[in-house]
């Protein structure tokens, strides 16, 4: 088997697994993992109306501290294949750059983790001072049901325990050692139906125009800000994403007028008070003349924050000793299978550079696999520092 971290993404690479399709990614991870001392188990979960999703759970090691790898080998579809300089699940290197759907996003990060965990263990043998755990699902880029949420519960059920998690998603934006994520922020979308009466355009009086309702209320949830930020991350905010009445003709009043919107927002809120507010300031918008319905649909992405500690210090000071960059402490992007694993332990995350993932010729420079596994070698030998055991980095 592979033991490089260029080898590993290649053979990773090579595994059709757009979610939700397993295409052998993660028989390749357990094969590897087994044979590295790893106990491995292979769990599928299922939920009505949602597509079965294979995971992978490993563990090495019974005593603490024990350091959760966590990451995903699912992968978005690669598009028009033909527009690819290299096809995207073929692994080619060209000119020091490996191409391939999920180099970046987030096979080669894996190929990373599992390359310095292995090359620590090379050295230290089984006795390295603490247990090491592989969390790896196949759906992340999907609905993400059936993947980290329900193997973190399967884990718990069988009395596993977490004292800190690095979850190698992509992180850094141009230049690898920028940035470690320390947090995300939350998700909600809504969805708001105004209610008219159609009719002719040339007789007003006998309908009911639903769109300067629907402008009435959009103005109403964009004129103030939901608020102005915090320490750690940046103002909530709220884009609305379609605004639409579905109406071809032109002498014709609509029945109806429907929006969606969506807002990113940080600590400061819940699903659930950000909804109340929306609810308010609609309700205040609308008064006794605008006929509306709201549905806020539900939310698996709440916002969150791993507060700076010895952990995070421990991780940017790898990554500072590596590259001579401190990354900044940020919460910016979107969610990740970072907002489950919150539940279970402190997670920072930190990767490759993120500029071509989900593009059309994804791509890593093979130094910066290098670099990136040698980043998370020197996590792992300050994690388990040699003669020590027993011992949290943040205790």
């Amino acid at each position: 088997m592979p033991h490089s971290p260029l080898d590993l993404a290649q053979a990773l690479i090579r595994c059709p697994s757009v979610t939700p399709e397993e295409g052998g990614a993660l028989d390749l991870l357990g094969r590897i993992l087994a044979e590295a001392g790893f106990a491995v188990e292979r769990p599928v979960f299922s939920e009505a109306g949602t597509p079965d999703i294979h995971n992978l759970y490993a563990r090495i090691g019974t005593a603490g501290p024990c350091l959760l790898l966590a990451g995903h080998t699912d992968v978005v579809p690669p598009g028009e294949t033909g527009a690819w300089r290299h096809e995207p699940f073929a692994g080619d290197v060209a000119d020091g750059i490996l191409y391939g759907r999920g180099a970046v996003d987030m096979k080669g990060g894996l190929a990373c983790l599992l390359a310095a965990t292995l090359d620590l263990l090379a050295a230290r043998g089984p006795a390295f001072g603490g247990s090491i755990a592989f969390l790896i699902t196949g759906d992340e880029e999907g609905p993400a049901v059936n993947g980290t949420v329900k193997l973190l519960t399967w884990a718990r059920a069988r009395g596993e325990h977490f004292d800190h998690c690095l979850l190698g998603e992509p992180t850094n934006p141009s230049r690898l050692g920028e940035m470690i994520k320390i947090g995300r922020r939350g998700s909600l979308t809504g969805k708001i139906t105004v209610h008219g009466r159609q009719g002719h355009v040339a007789y007003p009086h006998r309908a009911e125009n639903p769109i300067p309702g629907m402008l009435r209320l959009a103005s109403a949830l964009v004129a103030e800000p939901i608020d102005g930020g915090t320490a750690h991350f940046d103002a909530s905010n709220l884009e609305f994403t379609t605004i639409d009445v579905g109406n071809a003709a032109t002498n014709v009043i609509p029945a109806d007028a429907r929006a969606v919107f969506n807002i990113r927002f940080n600590e400061g809120w819940s699903a659930e008070t950000l909804g109340a507010e929306i609810r308010r300031r609609l309700e205040v918008a609308a008064g006794n003349t605008v006929r509306y319905t709201l549905d806020l649909q539900p939310s698996n992405a709440p916002a969150f924050l791993t507060r700076p500690d010895a952990f995070v210090d421990l991780v940017a000071g790898a990554i500072e000793a590596e590259t001579g960059l401190r990354p900044e402490l940020s919460t910016t992007g979107g969610t990740s299978d970072a907002r489950f694993i919150k539940d279970a332990c402190p997670v920072v995350e930190f990767g490759l550079v993120g500029e071509t993932m989900h593009q059309v010729d994804e791509r890593v420079p093979v130094a910066d696999l290098e670099r990136l596994t040698a980043i998370y070698r020197r996590v792992l030998e300050a994690y388990f520092p040699a003669g020590a055991s027993g011992a949290s980095p943040s205790a």
